[in-house]
């Protein structure tokens, strides 16, 4: 069967009362690409792209761990909800040198959003920031440590974001034992993004931190449930943390999700800021059985969401971080 790429330009968004901190049910974000070829096939995603023969992978596994394993996924974006949306776009433009990509407004459900990256989304992985009505700080937790963004020049960007008022956590450095420079920094809700100086990445979006209480049950389960691999893992005892990164191909073209295990620590409040990541997945089902499988929690049951069709599954991992999985088929539907 010929083999087609996944268009990553649908998003899908969670819809919460964050005031009472309950899930109201899911929300759908649709973009479209008026440039797009309608012969499938020809669709190119760019540098990185991963391309999917559709029909193949049920046929090829047998096992969820196989499937998972073989399954065509990608990091799509990131959720999280922000108290100022205009303040937080102009950080992120001005600073980061992000571009916003899309942006709308629910006034029935009394939320906005706003997409934006490094790229457009079919080929980059992107941020998705949700802004609730009425609702202008959130708690971030203990539990998210840091967005990661890959720049030419650390000492440059830092400058910029201290002469427009930005706030600077750690000036820039070399990391202890070894030779890579960063800098962190808090955009105006306090998440925290570290600058990295690597020169240019295909992916300069390239990170997300989470920690995590037992880190050889985390990597497990990334690596069966969400088939991810383990990169790269390293101990630092003298500052008493291990870190893990995960992810679905190099770290030079992929973004990854870096597990940080801090000595003795076992739980973290997730506060109520930080949403989750959205993944593609040939079967939601089969994602499904594995998570379950795995010690994930499945928090919505895959399925078509009602009037768009579109399957889609939410779990939660073994420390509570929550992903969300959609069908890549359904995806390329409704590009269409």
């Amino acid at each position: 069967m010929a083999s087609v790429a996944v268009v990553s330009s649908w998003s899908w968004a969670w819809s919460y009362d964050h005031r009472a901190c309950t899930y109201r049910g899911p929300q759908i974000c649709l973009s479209y690409n008026n440039n797009l070829s309608r012969r499938i096939s020809l669709i190119n995603l760019g540098a990185g792209s991963r391309f999917i023969n559709f029909g193949d992978t049920a046929e090829a596994t047998t096992t969820p761990l196989d499937f998972a394993k073989h399954d065509n996924r990608r990091m799509l974006h990131v959720v999280y909800r922000v108290g100022d949306l205009d303040k937080t776009i102009k950080f992120y433009t001005e600073c980061l040198g992000m571009k916003l990509l899309r942006q709308r407004d629910i006034p029935d459900d009394k939320y906005a959003n706003a997409f934006l990256g490094f790229g457009p989304e079919n080929s980059f992985f992107t941020v998705e920031l949700t802004y609730n009505y009425g609702v202008d700080k959130y708690d971030i937790g203990t539990g998210f440590g840091h967005f990661g963004v890959a720049v030419e020049d650390v000492a440059k960007v830092v400058d910029l974001i201290r002469a427009k008022g930005g706030k600077i956590i750690r000036e820039p450095g070399p990391v202890k034992g070894e030779n890579s420079i960063i800098a962190l920094v808090a955009d105006p809700d306090g998440y925290t993004f570290e600058l990295s100086e690597r020169g240019r990445k295909q992916e300069p979006l390239c990170q997300v931190m989470l920690r995590v209480g037992d880190l050889d049950r985390a990597i497990d389960f990334y690596q069966k449930a969400y088939g991810m691999d383990l990169l790269r893992k390293r101990d630092y005892p003298d500052d008493k943390y291990t870190t893990a990164l995960m992810g679905f191909g190099p770290e030079d073209k992929n973004a990854v999700v870096e597990l940080t295990y801090n000595y003795g620590v076992k739980d973290y409040d997730k506060g109520n800021g930080y949403g989750q990541i959205a993944i593609g997945t040939d079967d939601v089902y089969k994602t499904a059985e594995a998570v379950k499988l795995y010690g994930g929690k499945i928090v919505l049951d895959p399925g078509p969401l009602l009037g768009i069709n579109t399957k889609i599954t939410a779990c939660l991992d073994p420390d509570g971080w929550k992903t969300v999985f959609v069908d890549n088929v359904d995806f390329l539907k409704e590009l269409e």
